[in-house]
């Protein structure tokens, strides 16, 4: 029998498998049944966002949070889109309102990162990249940013030490969070 949670766990997996369009047709199908879900409408956006429909995408993470305001991942979602359409100052609101969530998720603190150094406030991108260094010391992509910031900044001791640290992280399995 279908319900919400196998079509939701099916439609992940055309996501995941970027076949965001079919996933969209049976997060609807779930939504049919559940209406109320928040985990449902950020799914939906998710794959709204992959298939570039942000319009779309942004309405069902506002239907998201309508039913939940505390899903970080929503918030997050939000500045994303904003971040990719170059809304900027929508994009650290929507961020800074997930950090306020979740402050301690490395992912939120890195994205808001990639946000400053785009803008070139290389002091608040380092801020952001140590604090979710800081949450996840082997999280690679907020290191490669961390040494690249450094370098912006004219740290060369401390781009070389973050440099240092992701040569090590080659032998391993590198731990990607956005």
């Amino acid at each position: 029998m279908e319900t919400a949670a196998t079509l939701n766990d099916s439609a992940i997996a055309l996501t995941e498998a970027n076949r965001p369009k079919e996933a969209i047709s049976l997060f609807r199908k779930a939504l049919a049944m559940e209406p109320a879900n928040p985990l449902l409408w950020l799914n939906l956006g998710i794959a709204q966002q992959k298939s570039g429909d942000y319009n779309s995408a942004i309405d069902s993470f506002f239907h998201c949070l309508s039913f939940d305001s505390s899903m970080a991942e929503a918030w997050n979602a939000l500045g994303l889109i904003h971040y990719e359409l170059e809304r900027f100052e929508e994009a650290e609101a929507f961020y800074k309102k997930a950090l306020q969530k979740e402050g301690r998720s490395p992912k939120n603190w890195n994205n808001l990162g990639v946000l400053y150094f785009t803008i070139g406030s290389y002091e608040e991108a380092r801020h952001c990249f140590e604090q979710a260094v800081s949450l996840s010391p082997h999280y690679y992509d907020a290191l490669y940013n961390l040494r690249d910031t450094c370098t912006e900044l004219g740290d060369t001791r401390a781009a070389v030490e973050f440099g240092r640290r992701l040569g090590e992280l080659k032998n391993t399995k590198p731990v990607r969070l956005s």
